[in-house]
């Protein structure tokens, strides 16, 4: 028997507390005894008793004291090597661990578990390569190594090799189908590979072994939202929060599916919880902005808008959105002032350059709109309505050649728009080049019939003009 007696407790005697308590009390006489000199700290098996029971019980700071005491008399043990590389990895000190496996290799240098857990650390460090080379040296040893098979799946994952990491854990499950990690990790690939109903039949699949996963709750969740089914994946946001109610991500994207459903009081609700846990959340303080101001709740929403800029001072989205509210209110100098400072963070959001073409357009400063407006053509070239707002800009500034380029941009982008085949008649009515007015007057009003009332009543003499008449009486 070992100097310290506790691998004898009779286990239908006492439950586990009482077992802990006793070795506790065995420990504690041990260690004085070793500072009152009575006992050297000589007796491998005892001390390899405690590094096993401090590491069982996840106290790896006392382990990692007494497994360097263990390596002080036996340092020649690859197994006490690879258990100290254990304990610093899971105290993260890493590079640390990497030492230690690699003197447990030294002496061992075959042995797959090291290497497996070599591995592990390397992938904890980021360098998965040399995680991926250590998993395949594992493999090498015993092809059918399961952990190095699974771990090396992750490392691929992270690497963005998703159908090498797809076929691996595939394998695993030819052989076990009862992997729920396996399982777990083939439904986050085919997410990443956009195999959404794949993803999802793996979570399911996991989610029937391992029902209390939260975190598979919630990633099901993100698969539902994606192809769009939301109360599907609310039910499933709930499932992750019913086991783990303080989860900020699915109260957010709980949140999102409401909005998409346009349940902004529910989505509002959402938010609010997820700034409960996570007050300094700008995507929750952005997204909240936003189901205010759809609710008409301009105020709100700019405060909301303010706390997200508060928190992140280059959040463009905020200033965009605290700007259409702005705008919404009439307060245009203070909207052009946040359009501004968006576009001065990001210069190539078209959306932005459009609100800030109609709000000066808006103010009476047409002419400066026009370099907004066609900078939305230069960003968005095939967007019909931006040519035909550029168009009908020019047009009323009298710049008819640009006007009639821009309205002919936006008929050869949408011929279906009726009101682009008409601003540009009027154009060609001004210019007088009627025989072509016409025939753009006459596609208008096939679309859209009553454009011809609407040009009746704008050019009231035209039917005094013949080329005219014909059109007209039809």
């Amino acid at each position: 028997m070992s100097i310290l007696d506790f691998g004898n407790f009779d286990d239908d005697a006492e439950d586990d507390q009482g077992r802990r308590e006793r070795f506790e009390d065995e420990l504690r006489k041990y260690r004085d005894s070793l500072k009152d000199g009575s006992q050297n700290l000589t007796n491998a098996e005892a001390i390899e008793e405690i590094v096993n029971y401090y590491f069982d019980n996840e106290k790896y700071e006392e382990a990692l004291h007494f497994v360097t005491q263990l390596l002080a008399i036996v340092p020649y043990s690859p197994e006490f090597w690879h258990r100290k590389g254990l304990i610093l990895a899971n105290l993260f000190k890493y590079e640390e661990a990497l030492d230690a496996y690699d003197r447990a290799l030294t002496l061992d240098p075959v042995d797959p578990e090291i290497l497996v857990n070599k591995g592990i650390s390397l992938d904890d460090l980021a360098r998965y390569e040399e995680a991926i080379a250590c998993f395949n040296h594992a493999l090498e040893i015993d092809p059918s190594h399961e952990d190095a098979l699974f771990n090396k799946g992750i490392s691929l994952e992270k690497t963005g090799q998703y159908e090498d990491a797809v076929a691996l854990f595939k394998f695993i499950l030819d052989g076990d189908t009862e992997h729920k990690d396996a399982w777990y990790e083939l439904g986050y690939c085919y997410d990443y590979l956009d195999r959404p109903i794949d993803s999802l039949r793996c979570y399911n699949e996991h989610l029937n072994r391992d029902p209390y996963n939260y975190n598979a709750w919630y990633n099901r969740g993100i698969v539902l939202n994606r192809v769009m089914n939301y109360n599907l994946a609310i039910e499933s946001y709930d499932m992750a929060l019913a086991i783990h109610p303080n989860f900020p991500s699915a109260w957010y994207n709980k949140g999102n599916a409401y909005a998409n459903l346009g349940r902004l009081q529910d989505a509002i609700a959402c938010y609010r919880e997820t700034l409960q846990l996570d007050d300094k959340d700008v995507p929750s303080w952005h997204n909240l902005g936003n189901a205010y101001e759809e609710l008409g709740e301009f105020e709100d929403a700019i405060k909301s808008f303010t706390q997200a800029i508060k928190h992140e001072p280059n959040h463009y989205e905020s200033f965009f959105g605290r700007g259409s509210c702005y705008d919404s209110l009439e307060n245009f100098r203070k909207a052009l002032t946040d359009y501004n400072k968006a576009l001065s963070l990001c210069k190539d959001y078209a959306e932005i350059w459009y609100a800030k073409a109609d709000l000066l357009y808006n103010m009476g400063r047409a002419r400066e709109s026009l370099l907004s407006y066609r900078m939305v053509t230069r960003l968005e070239p095939k967007n019909y309505e931006a040519w035909l707002d550029y168009g009908e800009t020019l047009y009323e500034l009298r710049y008819l050649k640009q006007a009639l380029k821009a309205f002919d941009r936006s008929v050869e982008v949408n011929p279906y728009a009726a009101e682009s085949y008409y601003s540009r008649a009027k154009v060609l009515l001004l210019m007088n080049r009627l025989y072509e007015a016409v025939e753009s007057l006459r596609n208008s009003f096939r679309l859209d019939p009553e454009k011809r009332k609407q040009f009746e009543e704008e050019f009231p003499g035209v039917r005094s003009i013949k080329e005219f008449r014909n059109l007209l009486r039809k």
